[in-house]
């Protein structure tokens, strides 16, 4: 069984322990992996993953499987949570755009009101 996140995909670590003679000796810092079902609303679906306590602690932080997914970036997720995201988008529709800007970003705040009083 392999011990690995089901959304972050954090793994096994190797280390030292260390003794107070400063003796070391390999070891396998194991994460904590807990089965846990999670809703998602958007999916109306229940998922069991196997997930880390630390990444079970960022999405309730985030307010739900849901928005952890949406605002985490692709490349920090596994195969399996990347499917799941998917679904969440597919399912939301496009997300909306915010409002363009009336003047250019490089334009300096001072002639940007010059040019509003004058139009």
């Amino acid at each position: 069984m392999v011990k690995k996140c089901d959304i972050t995909g954090i793994g096994v670590m190797s280390g030292n322990n260390v003794s107070h003679a400063n003796n070391h000796n390999r070891r396998r810092f194991m994460p904590n992996l807990q089965v846990v079902s999670l809703f998602s609303e958007t999916l109306n679906k229940v998922f069991k993953l196997k997930i880390c306590s630390k990444t079970l602690r960022s999405i309730e932080h985030n307010g739900g499987l849901d928005s952890y997914l949406e605002s985490t970036s692709a490349n920090k997720l596994t195969d399996k949570a990347l499917k799941i995201k998917k679904a969440v988008a597919c399912k939301k529709g496009p997300s909306e755009k915010p409002a363009a800007r009336k003047t250019p970003r490089n334009t300096p705040a001072r002639i940007a009101k010059k040019a509003a009083k004058k139009a």
